[in-house]
């Protein structure tokens, strides 16, 4: 193998993971409406 095989793998590893976090921080969670009704009894 290369010397630098690892070092290569963990650049990539690290730009991906850049990639996701960033990506990861940018998506909004989407709010669960319920509708309550308006008498519980029901």
């Amino acid at each position: 193998m290369a010397d630098n095989y690892l070092e290569k793998h963990r650049e990539e590893y690290e730009k991906r993971k850049a990639r996701y976090l960033l990506r990861k921080r940018h998506i909004k969670p989407c709010p669960i409406h319920l509708q309550k009704p308006e008498d519980e009894a029901l």
